[in-house]
């Protein structure tokens, strides 16, 4: 536990929402996955201007700012990566994906997945919940009340596992996005903010699709993907360098929806 828990801190700061945001996708899946839920929200307008203070550029460094001034929502997000080590034909992968509930008062649920070899296991899953200032950690059907393990998990945020876009221009074009009106911005590599990712020597990422899609009425994202191309890049903070894809997907749903957090089972 505590080795996942650690791994995951360390995320946090060198550098994090559930069940299927990219499940059976794939890197030619950007920009905007074409999928049930996409054809069914998204109703794109061409050449529309943002309205003023979002007309010219955007910076969103972390995914998920701004959230606070929400009265509650839900977000997914994913980061995976598939590739072999740096220098040999050795395959690996890996897999962190988390789905997070919060309230305005800081009252939070976060359900984490991870897998892959690049993590050290096959399979591992976690709740963390914050109720004023308590928090609980359940894994493996034990339940852990306080302790920094408990406030770690409970506290994991987007921005800080996939980063963001220090600087977005608008692409002309507005659509629906999960019952929010939301402008898209293009942007380059090195607009990227990717914590998650440190480059070794020589190391080299680049992003070969991506969408960042921002509602002006809540000043918040509403859905970033990106896919990347790197080498000798250290991921998920482990100690030795990989080339591959990785891929993002973020996106925010049930804004203003206030969840009803308890106690988690168990505890």
């Amino acid at each position: 536990m505590k080795t996942h828990i650690h791994l995951l801190t360390a995320l946090l700061s060198a550098l994090f929402l559930l069940s299927g945001c990219n499940r059976g996708q794939t890197i030619g899946d950007i920009p905007t996955p074409a999928s049930v839920e996409g054809l069914a929200t998204a109703q794109v307008l061409t050449a529309v201007a943002p309205p003023e203070g979002f007309r010219n550029s955007v910076s969103f460094p972390e995914v998920d700012a701004n959230l606070q001034q929400l009265q509650g929502g839900r977000y997914m997000v994913t980061l995976e990566f598939n590739g072999v080590f740096t220098s040999t034909p050795r395959t690996t992968s890996a897999t962190a994906t988390a789905e997070v509930w919060f309230n305005q008062a800081g009252t939070r649920r976060v359900v984490v997945n991870i897998a892959g070899e690049l993590l050290g296991e096959t399979d591992s899953n976690f709740e963390g919940v914050r109720l004023g200032t308590d928090s609980f950690l359940v894994q493996n059907n034990a339940c852990l009340s306080g302790g920094p393990d408990a406030v770690t998990a409970a506290g994991l945020r987007a921005g800080t596992l996939v980063g963001g876009a220090n600087a977005a221009i608008p692409a002309g074009e507005k659509a629906t996005l999960n019952g929010q009106e939301a402008y898209k911005y293009n942007f380059t590599s090195a607009d990227l903010n990717q914590p998650s990712i440190k480059l070794s020597d020589g190391g080299t990422v680049e992003a070969t699709g991506g969408e960042l899609w921002v509602a002006p009425a809540l000043n918040a994202v509403i859905r970033f993907y990106v896919n990347l191309n790197v080498t000798n890049a250290i991921i998920f903070d482990r100690a030795l360098p990989v080339d591959g894809q990785v891929i993002v997907r973020y996106d925010l749903y049930d804004v203003g929806q206030t969840t009803n957090i308890a106690i988690p089972n168990g505890c």
